[in-house]
């Protein structure tokens, strides 16, 4: 049997290319390249996934209120276990004086909290402030006036009493009773250190005449100095407690509806 060979005529082989041309733009018309995603597709699909993560982020975190309270439990154990064990320094002792010679919930506690003298400039001031020994330093005349004056006996009671406000509070972990005993101490000592920021003159700044003359605009209130910094921090402690107390007091409720 013998096979014609069709030969196309020009008409006809134009025909067959221009068909064939148009597959080709149609198959590439219909393609999707990843740069033919619109913008505002990919901005939108970016920003759904950026929800879901921050989304998962806030469930996580909302998740943190109990391990919160625990580590807040700890902080305080530290701060005030290491605190009230630094009261048994002198140099310690004698850095809380002016807080406690001017407060009148504490001064009673000294010998000479309120004996005043008159210092080198001609002005009568309260005797502690002739008696200041700088961190790192001794003066055994100072260290004498000390002893007198009940300092380091006082500071030695204080450092007890912080330590046990700090163990009992994060003994509430274990125990709501023992907790909001502590609780209620710490809110009380927080409450009485926050005070000095109004008894204590040396918690906020004193330009000198020669720094106000210099042009020295910062005196007085606002301007705490650096005791009146470490005071200020206190407010953290007591919103802290607050948060606890709330914690034991609810635990000791659901014990006795039970």
């Amino acid at each position: 049997m013998r096979v014609k060979r069709i030969v196309l005529s020009p008409p006809n082989q134009a025909f067959s290319l221009a068909l064939n041309l148009h597959r080709m733009n149609f198959s590439r018309k219909h393609q999707v390249y990843k740069s033919d995603i619109p913008f505002s597709f990919t901005l939108t699909n970016n920003s759904n996934k950026m929800q879901k993560a921050f989304i998962s982020f806030l469930e996580c975190a909302s998740n943190l209120g109990s391990l919160g309270r625990k580590l807040i439990r700890v902080a305080i154990l530290i701060i005030f276990v290491w605190i009230g064990g630094l009261k048994f320094a002198n140099y310690e002792a004698n850095g809380i004086i002016p807080f406690v010679a001017n407060s009148p919930l504490m001064s009673f506690f000294l010998k000479d909290a309120n004996n005043k003298v008159t210092n080198d400039e001609g002005k009568i001031v309260k005797e502690y402030t002739l008696n200041k020994v700088p961190e790192g330093k001794y003066d055994q005349a100072k260290h004498d006036w000390h002893v007198e004056n009940r300092t380091y006996l006082f500071s030695h009671g204080l450092g007890i009493l912080i330590m046990t406000i700090g163990i009992l509070v994060f003994l509430g972990l274990f125990s709501p009773y023992l907790g909001i005993i502590g609780e209620l101490l710490c809110i009380i000592m927080t409450i009485g250190t926050l005070t000095f920021l109004i008894t204590t003159p040396e918690t906020f700044v004193h330009a000198s005449p020669e720094a106000l003359a210099a042009g020295e605009w910062a005196n007085g209130f606002p301007f705490l100095s650096g005791a009146g910094r470490l005071v200020i921090k206190d407010t953290a402690i007591l919103a802290g407690a607050v948060v606890l107390l709330s914690e034991s007091a609810s635990k000791i409720l659901a014990r006795l509806k039970k």
